[in-house]
């Protein structure tokens, strides 16, 4: 298991390292010029546009440019700093990052909460108006983007209704609509992926064997259905991942949340590409480490994908103690 992780790990350099170059590149050829946003157009002269193109070191080229932040950003985790303000991007991520991970954590834990028990019962109450109602709610979850949700949830309980305030995180009612809105679209897709799972599972040869032996409805679904929904699910979780820390960017702009996305946004409409990179190197670093723990946790879900871990020294000593016992038992 070790060995797999440490794998893991080292894939990740090379993906950062292409994250890295990939957005470099995009926003060194992007259109628009940071030099005549911070000056204006009061202040613009050749000699203050090469004085200040100097001083943010736009002067250079492409790939000293690169060369330049990289080895910045790997020897002393140095994001730039920003070209408006001249703060340090790393300081500004630092307390940005756990307000964006936090709403999205709590967006996936609600996700979890709400879309596996509707799934669950929308597979045992297979075609019953029950049923009819979850699959059609969450077939228009589905199908509607983050930013409608985020502006009629924002509209209907915060303008019309005056339930929830749409601004801030001072109390824990401000939470509720960013949470909801960030786990929207995955609440929909996970209570139909547990749907199409469950009743998949529950059509199984052992799930029958095990309602012929007298067991009690909730007791099959729980022990024996459940565990094997797990693992696809769990996949469903992993890919889901990256939808949140994305839809964070416009979670966060809508409703004023001072997290990376607001920030990254604020970042792309001052073509202020430090911030950009920083932002996307984080995002990137969050999901590729939230997806290694996602296959790591496979292993505790189901002991056969574990087996693949094992040290072939381990799996002889599983099969003397095995022998040993049979052994013993004659």
């Amino acid at each position: 298991m070790l060995k797999y992780i440490f794998k893991r790990v080292l894939w990740m350099i090379p993906v950062m390292l292409g994250v890295i170059t990939i957005v470099f590149t995009i926003t060194y050829f992007s259109p628009g010029d940071p030099v005549m946003i911070i000056l204006g157009t009061n202040n613009y002269s050749p000699e203050n546009y090469a004085a200040k193109a100097a001083q943010l070191g736009l002067d250079k080229g492409y790939w000293e440019q690169l060369t330049t932040y990289v080895w910045n950003l790997v020897t002393r985790l140095d994001f730039g700093r920003s070209y408006l303000t001249s703060i340090p991007v790393a300081q500004e991520l630092a307390k940005r990052i756990p307000i964006t991970l936090r709403l999205s954590l709590l967006g996936i834990l609600l996700m979890m909460i709400i879309g596996l028990p509707c799934g669950i019962i929308s597979a045992l109450k297979q075609y019953s108006p029950l049923d009819l109602g979850l699959t059609s709610f969450s077939l228009i979850m589905a199908a509607m983007p983050n930013f409608v949700l985020a502006l009629l949830c924002a509209l209907l309980f915060g303008v019309t209704l005056r339930w929830l305030p749409i601004t801030g995180l001072s109390t824990w009612r401000h939470w509720i609509l960013p949470v909801f809105c960030s786990a929207g679209g995955g609440i929909a897709v996970y209570t139909r992926q547990s749907r199409t799972i469950m009743l998949e599972v529950i059509r199984q040869d052992y799930i029958r064997t095990a309602r012929a032996k007298g067991l009690k409805e909730n007791i099959v679904v729980r022990r024996h259905a459940l565990k094997n929904c797990l693992i696809p699910l769990t996949t469903v979780i992993g890919a889901f991942i990256a939808t949140v820390f994305s839809g964070s960017i416009i979670v966060e702009t809508i409703f004023s949340i001072p997290g990376m996305g607001l920030y990254m946004v604020s970042g792309i409409t001052g073509r202020d590409y430090p911030i950009i990179n920083g932002c996307v190197f984080v995002i990137s670093l969050l999901v590729c480490t939230v997806n290694l723990l996602v296959d790591v946790g496979y292993a505790f879900i189901d002991p056969r994908i574990k087996a693949q871990f094992v040290t072939s020294k381990s799996k002889e000593k599983a099969v003397r103690a095995l022998l040993r016992t049979n052994e013993e038992a004659k």
